[in-house]
């Protein structure tokens, strides 16, 4: 049985609940995978700075540098919003990113057929939308030098090297390569130089992947068109920023925050997180959806200990539990039936068993014909 070594960063608001439900999942999945998982729980985040005064602690730093893979749950909340700069919750995230080479972040935004009426958008519109985002994520205006403010003014840089575009493409390609072979590189080079430089390195990169289509798009009209036809999209390559506010608008493709996971990987270290905030207003009222978090646990699977079909089972008992009709009340509607953030994880782990049960009596009656 391989044993892998997983830091658990639950951080603040609904994040705990979120993370432990989606660490019973992950239990019942390595066990029908034959794998193990040791788990350290860290502090990070708010939480963190009320312990220790800093977000981001050393040890909690020195353990996700001796992981096979982080799971985050969610970090920041109002009560911190008054603390200097360098210690608010989310300088924990930039810092944990940074500190682990984490330079891209996958944003998937998939359409289950069973919530084609959860988007604020027409189902007509959405249904069949699988669109991943692709964000570069430890460059550009959050990142770059100089940087300030004074009374007068405030300021950032936005600045990309030759490397930083050129690594985050390669894995915008291969992931296209993977999925159906279509990339649309999203900037601004009507009116930005950084985005230029950025159009010829990814048009560089393409000629080492002549078997994947590109496209560009200015940042505005992929914005428009991301809620017009989602479904012309298959991959979407974008700098920092644009990524950000670009997978927060896929999200309402999907109907809910609650529904997008992510992968945030470097060529070392992965962590893995909901695409949602802390929702302090519901925390501990046992009310969060817990889908992201458990489908940032398929992702962790697939990408880093190479489960794909662990991961597909777990996508499987989410589809099957939506289409059976459960919803948390952030996707609910009319004839749904509501149930709590532990009520999804039962009725998810209950389908990922019979998952595992109909393989193997598929397996055995193939066996015995």
């Amino acid at each position: 049985m391989k044993t892998y070594q997983l830091t658990v960063l639950s951080g603040d608001g609904i994040g705990p609940e979120v993370v432990d439900v989606a660490l019973d999942v992950l239990s019942v999945a390595s066990k029908q995978a034959n794998i193990q998982f040791d788990v350290t729980e860290k502090l990070m985040g708010g939480c963190a700075f009320e312990k220790t005064g800093h977000p981001l602690p050393q040890d909690t730093l020195d353990a996700c540098l001796e992981s096979d893979a982080v799971l985050l749950g969610a970090v920041g909340g109002p009560k911190w919003d008054e603390l200097p700069h360098e210690k608010k919750p989310e300088q924990a995230l930039l810092g944990l990113r940074k500190a682990l080479g984490l330079f891209s972040n996958l944003r998937p935004a998939k359409v289950y057929d069973a919530l084609v009426d959860a988007s604020s958008l027409k189902s007509e519109i959405v249904r069949g939308s699988d669109v991943m985002v692709v964000r570069e994520l430890t460059g550009g205006i959050y990142f770059s030098e100089p940087r300030g403010m004074d009374d007068s003014k405030g300021w950032n840089t936005l600045a990309y090297e030759k490397e930083e575009v050129d690594r985050i493409a390669c894995v915008a390609f291969e992931l296209a390569q993977k999925r159906n072979g279509r990339l649309t590189s999203v900037h601004k080079a009507n009116v930005l130089e950084s985005s230029q430089f950025w159009r010829e390195c990814v048009n560089r990169i393409h000629g080492d992947y002549p078997d994947v289509s590109l496209s560009e798009m200015y940042v505005d009209n992929a914005a428009m068109q991301l809620v017009r036809d989602p479904r012309q999209f298959d991959v979407i390559v974008t700098q920092n920023l644009f990524g950000d506010i670009l997978s927060d608008i896929a999200a309402m493709i999907t109907g809910s925050l609650g529904m997008l996971p992510s992968a945030s990987m470097g060529k070392k270290y992965a962590m893995y997180e909901p695409v949602h905030g802390s929702a302090p207003e519901i925390a501990g009222t046992n009310q969060a959806n817990p889908i992201a978090t458990i489908g940032s646990i398929a992702m962790m699977l697939e990408y880093t200990f190479n489960e794909p079909e662990s991961a597909q089972r777990i996508n499987r008992a989410i589809d099957q539990v939506l289409k059976d009709g459960y919803r948390t009340k952030d996707i609910a509607s009319k004839d749904s039936i509501i149930v709590s953030t532990s009520e999804m994880r039962n009725h998810i782990i209950e389908n990922l068993k019979q998952d595992e049960t109909s393989i193997i009596e598929m397996v055995r009656t193939s066996y015995e014909e």
